[in-house]
């Protein structure tokens, strides 16, 4: 329950973290901890307007495993685990200990984050989905129908590696503007080891654990079409790449690229 928990880890996308919650807003005891497994969907800002502040907060910068279902309710596949994980708490004098803790549960070494932006803020889901997403289907039309679904990962481009390279520098533009450390939250070629679009193209398409994802597509007929509707739509656009792009136009950061991608998903998913 709830009432009786010393933390409280919300394990949920961007679009339901808010109602969850306001729904436990009043079982929760003053002291109690209340987290996300990932906080690049906006759950500080969620959280700090919802919550009293009696309740510390915390946030993991990236997920510390990925996981598919393999039967609902029942068993799951955990893939790549992390080497360590990042943490931000706030409103705790007790920063440290709780690191401690959740290093402890997750079994994994766990960094302490100078403050909330840098895991609320990331170049990981909210520009890596979208840039792929884009170079997908940003010349689709209606009526249009594909024979196969492609690997969302496996078949990575160059032309989709460019885009997450050209929003990550204004990504980096927005963090030189905020209380966020250098090198904090790396560039994404320094992250994932490249020196350009054609090594990062490649690096992507390489790693075990993204092999064997497919594109979000329903089927139609005798084809495919884009899903509009998937979790990459209704959550990576408007509670990942929206928020950053919120937040560059609040501090007058230019961010031409991140607006286009971004209008362009949210488009597609309020037209379908």
């Amino acid at each position: 329950m709830v009432a009786d928990a010393d933390i409280v880890i919300i394990c949920l996308p961007g679009y339901s973290i808010r109602e969850m919650l306001l729904r436990i807003k009043n079982c929760l005891q003053p002291g109690t901890a209340v987290g996300s497994v990932v906080s690049s969907t906006g759950f500080f800002f969620d959280a700090m307007e919802v919550l009293p502040q009696s309740n510390p907060l915390f946030g993991f910068q990236r997920v510390p495993f990925i996981a598919r279902v393999k039967e609902y309710g029942h068993s799951a596949s955990l893939l790549g685990f992390k080497d360590s994980l990042q943490v931000a708490v706030e409103r705790s004098q007790q920063a440290e200990a709780l690191c401690e803790t959740l290093q402890q549960m997750f079994n994994t070494p766990t960094h302490l984050m100078a403050n909330h932006y840098e895991v609320s803020l990331s170049n990981s889901n909210p520009l890596l989905h979208p840039a792929r997403l884009y170079d997908l289907w940003s010349d689709w039309k209606e009526g249009d129908v594909c024979n196969r679904i492609p690997y969302f990962y496996e078949e990575w481009t160059e032309r989709a590696a460019e885009l997450y390279i050209a929003m990550d520098n204004e990504f980096q533009q927005l963090l030189a503007v905020l209380p966020v450390r250098k090198g904090s939250i790396p560039t994404v070629l320094d992250y994932y080891e490249s020196t350009d679009a054609a090594s990062l193209a490649a690096k992507l398409r390489s790693i075990k654990a993204f092999k064997g994802i497919q594109a979000p597509m329903l089927r139609v007929g005798n084809g495919y079409v884009p899903d509009f509707h998937s979790r990459y739509f209704t959550e990576d656009f408007p509670y990942g790449l929206a928020v950053i792009s919120r937040l560059a136009h609040e501090k007058k950061v230019a961010s031409p690229v991140i607006d286009r991608l971004c209008q362009w998903g949210l488009d597609k998913a309020s037209t379908r």
